[in-house]
């Protein structure tokens, strides 16, 4: 009798281990362009070394941040699979030194371990396991990114273009609660607004001028008071400057916005409060800048049954599959506005995305490679 694929991948686990290892040893910031590079030729020696040649390679120069990587692998469907994962994390170079990579138990620590790089080191056995089983898989599109932690500037039309075609997007960020997929994420906008105002001598005369700070305290109440947590929306005015001295009245003042949306309308009724902000004082103005950062991934019905193909192919290994809407975005939210059936989270069980008890599971690591490559095996038809 054959091993069933939560065996295989059991079997795989200390390579596996062993690929996480020199993965989260070679330290990937967002914003270190010779990191990324060195970063992504070991990736590349990974994945050659994993899955083999490809039947085809392309690459997006990324400037001063990670470029992208599309590999291309044939299969025996007409349409092919979009595996997403990014290779940068969060952590400046020198981490590692006081957070290094550990397995104590079921539990894997280090930096970017969590965010993704297990996600990654996974999808490449969940191919390898299924190919050893002698399973059918679909085409597959893997693409490898180096700017998602910081609103993926580069990779975003790279991604968009890998989905043209696509039958569905897996995307190997970090599972929801409870191991679920993410089948829903809010959008999300990051906007400034400005307020300028007018110079005066506060305590000579404190009627002259128009303070731009008291007119940002005003445009903060608004922005609070749009916010609607039935509808799924969140507003946020998380940093503010302004002034000068205590003496003056302030001429200039700002703030920084976090926007999260749960569907496009709410985009448009936000977009209506930004556009309505405007100075109580006459001789004061308000400027907004900025821009939704990534667009809804709202639970479309090619993404609902998308999850229902998941969630059998799971049964079929003992794998219990629950889904999950979550507030925080990723490349996902850049697929399903496209038309794909997308499930995210298809990587790391654990916890502390961005945090210094960022974690992932060894338990985890079995249970996601082997879902994975039913999930492949599946969406082969």
């Amino acid at each position: 009798m054959s091993p069933t694929l939560p065996e295989r991948a059991r079997a795989a686990l200390p390579s596996m281990l062993d690929d996480l290892r020199g993965y989260v040893e070679i330290e990937t910031p967002s914003d270190d362009r010779a990191a990324l590079e060195r970063g992504l030729s070991w990736l590349d020696a990974l994945v050659a070394e994993r899955l083999g040649p490809a039947a085809s390679s392309s690459t997006v120069d990324g400037g001063e941040l990670g470029d992208a990587r599309l590999l291309e692998y044939d299969g025996s469907a007409a349409e092919p699979v979009l595996l997403l994962a990014h290779y940068d994390t969060v952590w400046p170079i020198g981490t590692l030194a006081g957070m290094p990579f550990a397995v104590d138990g079921d539990r894997i620590t280090g930096p970017g371990v969590f965010d993704m790089k297990a996600g990654l080191v996974q999808a490449l056995w969940a191919l390898r396991i299924a190919r050893e089983a002698g399973l059918a898989l679909p085409p597959i599109r893997l693409l490898l990114t180096g700017d998602e932690e910081i609103g993926s500037p580069v990779s975003r039309p790279v991604i968009e273009k890998a989905a043209v075609g696509a039958s569905a997007g897996l995307v190997f960020e970090a599972a929801g609660p409870g191991a679920a997929v993410k089948t829903a994420r809010k959008g999300v906008g990051i906007f400034r607004v400005d307020v300028d105002g007018v110079e005066a001598h506060a305590g000579l005369d404190p009627t002259a001028g128009a303070s731009a700070v008291d007119e940002l305290a005003r445009v903060v109440l608004d922005l609070h008071a749009a916010r609607d947590l039935e509808a799924g929306t969140s507003v946020n005015v998380g940093v503010v400057g302004g002034g000068t001295r205590t003496n003056v009245t302030a001429g200039h003042a700002w703030g920084e916005i976090d926007v999260r949306v749960s569907s496009t309308a709410e985009i448009a009724r936000i977009e209506q409060v930004l556009d309505g902000l405007a100075a109580r004082h006459p001789d004061a103005a308000v400027r907004v800048s900025g821009e939704w950062n990534r667009p809804v991934m709202e639970r479309t019905p090619r993404t609902a049954e998308l999850y229902d193909l998941a969630r059998t192919a799971a049964s079929g290994i003992g794998v219990e599959l629950a889904e999950v809407a979550v507030g925080g975005a990723s490349d996902a939210n850049f697929l399903a506005p496209l038309g794909l059936g997308v499930l995210d989270g298809l990587g790391a069980v654990g916890a502390g995305a961005h945090a210094r008890h960022e974690h992932a599971l060894v338990s985890g690591m079995v249970r996601q490679t082997a879902l994975t490559a039913a999930v492949l095996h599946a969406l082969a038809g």
